[in-house]
């Protein structure tokens, strides 16, 4: 009786083996095979739409074979098709258990495949979050922040993990859902006595020569002029690429820095006080 179960043992620890190392090969096999396939197609990819495809094609590629294999070591492990009961029982049991609170990262997840409300790369806000998508997995957004570290919108080289799930609960802002341009703006003030045509000039060209180097097809540049207690607000407004949008702004306020100060009669204002004194 002892030998007849210690071979029952023995046969039970060599299927499972068995089972785990067929897993093991088979899900390395494709995973191999999928890493290559994934390679040449984004050789290929020419926008940032077709390689948010391939990336989220591919991964719901893997996730599919995770699971069919998990079916095929079961069946293995059973040695016949009436193992198919088993490996349902099990693998219902283990997706119960493991994916009790993922689940609804999961419907998310399935959300953003089917709608499509951001890609990898576009900059997002999801509630307090702000940044690029730099990859989406079947429960978290990894995105590379912006800001964060400092109040402008620059990478601060951090990556948050968003879980899934959020997006069901937060709003979802999109920089470059129609396209790679933001509207952004540099605001300086002018002193009532400055010629305002001039400092509107200024401000128009600065635009212009800036977002030359870096726009291909440019929005001409506008201006908007207010009052305010010291002087006169002129700001040019301007479709700046999102990613660059602090960078551009930075050059254009030291060009317009640059042409006031070259000019007798531009002014920057400022809040200060001016005594006159007058002989009566």
């Amino acid at each position: 009786m002892a030998d007849f179960i210690n071979n029952l043992n023995l046969e039970l620890v060599v299927n499972i083996l068995r089972s785990v190392l067929t897993f093991i090969i088979l899900f390395w096999l494709f995973n191999f095979l999928l890493r290559i396939a994934k390679r040449g197609f984004l050789r290929r990819v020419k926008t940032k739409k077709e390689r948010s495809n391939i990336e989220i094609f591919f991964r719901a590629a893997q996730y599919l074979i995770f699971l069919l294999i998990i079916i095929f070591a079961f069946l293995s492990y059973a040695g016949s098709l009436a193992g198919i009961g088993i490996a349902a029982g099990f693998l219902t049991a283990a997706l119960g258990w493991a994916l009790q609170r993922p689940i609804t990262g999961i419907a998310a997840w399935l959300m953003m495949v089917i709608k499509r409300p951001f890609e990898i790369g576009d900059r997002i806000i999801i509630g307090q979050t702000k940044g690029d998508v730099v990859d989406i997995t079947l429960t978290h957004i990894h995105i590379g922040e912006i800001g964060g570290t400092i109040a402008a919108e620059e990478n601060s080289g951090r990556i948050i993990l968003v879980p899934n799930a959020k997006l069901f609960d937060e709003d979802i802002i999109n920089y470059t859902k129609t396209g790679e341009t933001i509207l952004d703006e540099v605001k300086f003030a002018i002193t009532f006595e400055s010629n305002l045509k001039k400092a509107k000039e200024i401000a128009s060209l600065a635009a212009k020569k800036v977002l030359k180097n870096f726009v291909e097809n440019m929005k001409e540049p506008y201006l908007r002029i207010w009052f305010q207690a010291s002087g006169v607000d002129v700001l040019v407004r301007y479709f700046t690429p999102a990613v660059s949008r602090e960078e551009i702004r930075s050059l254009i306020t030291q060009e317009i820095f640059k042409n006031v100060r070259s000019l007798k009669d531009v002014e920057f204002a400022y809040p200060h006080t001016e005594v006159l004194l007058r002989k009566k």
